[in-house]
């Protein structure tokens, strides 16, 4: 069973460039965590991963130190899932930088992490 967060919008003070780190920017992420699919046949909370607290971590590592890529906020939300949820068994994650300016123009840049146990 895969538990799915989307778009989730923040904003940090992370970025390669010091502009970036300085001023903050937008970001968003997206979840997909695996659990046991026990959870669908138990109606139990205590089977599945509380998407509130999935939320609250998210939250966590972007209001962290600043990081100077997307890579590493990517990495660090899905290290801290694993470590923090039991039962997840794995956990993809997608940051996205949506008012990235480039040339050509893009709608955002992203990087996808994913691990598991």
């Amino acid at each position: 069973m895969t538990i799915e967060l989307k778009s989730l919008v923040l904003f940090g003070h992370h970025g390669y460039l010091e502009e970036e780190r300085r001023l903050g920017q937008r970001f968003l992420v997206d979840l997909w965590v695996d659990v046991d699919d026990d959870a669908a046949s138990s109606d139990d909370i205590d089977q599945t991963v509380d998407y509130r607290h999935l939320a609250g971590l998210v939250r966590e590592v972007f209001a962290g130190p600043e990081r100077l890529l997307l890579e590493g906020l990517a990495g660090a939300v899905v290290d801290g899932i694993l470590d923090r949820f039991v039962a997840v068994e794995r956990a993809r994650v997608r940051v996205r930088k949506p008012d990235v300016v480039l040339d050509p123009p893009v709608e955002h840049a992203a990087v996808i992490v994913e691990r598991a146990r």
